[in-house]
């Protein structure tokens, strides 16, 4: 595993974000996570605050919907940020909660088409290239960016489906395996994505749902009901979504199955109270792993 980053959660006050990028940075991570989900937070504003929050750490969208972001009108988002903070930007797309898109009407028949069109399109965009595209979704003539960024940020997504799958792998530099993968379905995901023509450093990022306690009674109050909801999404058992609930030192051994699959980037999801001394809690167990006898 090369990187470690957590996510700033949804459901936390935007105000919140300024200190917490800050004491993240503080802790050690490499990578801060914003989300966009509709009805919570856009991804660009929230990048920002965190970018300006901090010196170091890079900060990653995850994920922006391709229905919901023109390809064009995202790179130059991405391009300000690049510009302003080079090498600290990771642009996330994905298809979209269909539900959500439905809400806002921008839902896409062609969902496959729409998500490489829009990646290839936000690339040679970043790339200072001239881009004209007249695929099925994405519709673009002759349009170059004035302030492209030295520092070109990577393009991942955030995919499930083995179609989708095999897209990341053909045209992003980077896969999210989303909360509740395990290592079982992350290395047949990374399958796929290889399928598709992944390149040897193709980065394989983990978001996993993070609690630290000692006491199951007590981690089930903080974090069950959204396993619960996770689970319904994956289709899977609750007692079967992967996640680094419990305590700390079970989490050496999970993280390093989940490596041993073939994850490159760990993200930690915070759940419940003191999200920062969560982290700090994982970190130093990560960091020093318990002895076995």
């Amino acid at each position: 595993m090369s990187r470690i980053g957590v996510m700033f959660d949804r459901d936390r006050a935007p105000e919140e974000l300024p200190a917490f990028a800050k004491a993240m940075e503080e802790a050690g991570i490499d990578d801060l996570w914003v989300v966009e989900d509709l009805g919570w937070a856009g991804s660009i504003s929230s990048a920002a605050i965190a970018l300006a929050a901090t010196s170091r750490i890079r900060v990653g969208i995850g994920i922006a919907p391709a229905p919901l972001r023109n390809p064009a009108l995202l790179a130059m988002e991405l391009a300000m940020l690049a510009r302003v903070y080079p090498g600290r930007v990771v642009g996330g797309l994905g298809h979209g909660v269909p539900e959500w898109m439905r809400q806002v009407g921008v839902e896409r028949k062609a969902k496959l088409a729409l998500l490489e069109e829009s990646v290839v399109a936000v690339r040679g965009l970043l790339n200072g290239e001239t881009v004209t595209l007249h695929g099925r979704e994405v519709h673009i003539d002759g349009v170059k960016l004035v302030h492209p960024p030295a520092v070109v940020p990577p393009i991942v997504t955030g995919v499930v489906q083995p179609r989708s799958l095999e897209l990341s792998g053909r045209v992003a530099d980077g896969t999210i395996i989303p909360e509740g993968r395990g290592p079982k379905e992350l290395a047949e995901a990374l399958e796929h994505v290889r399928r598709g023509g992944a390149s040897a450093d193709h980065d394989a990022i983990l978001f996993a749902l993070l609690h630290v306690s000692d006491d199951p009674e007590a981690a089930e109050k903080e974090t069950g009901e959204l396993v619960r909801i996770q689970a319904s999404w994956l289709g899977v058992d609750p007692a079967d979504v992967f996640s680094l609930i419990g305590p700390a030192s079970e989490f050496p051994a999970k993280v390093r199955a989940a490596t041993e699959a073939g994850m490159t980037s760990l993200v930690l999801r915070p759940l419940g109270a003191d999200p920062v001394g969560q982290v700090r809690a994982t970190l130093a167990a990560l960091t020093h792993p318990p002895t076995e006898d």
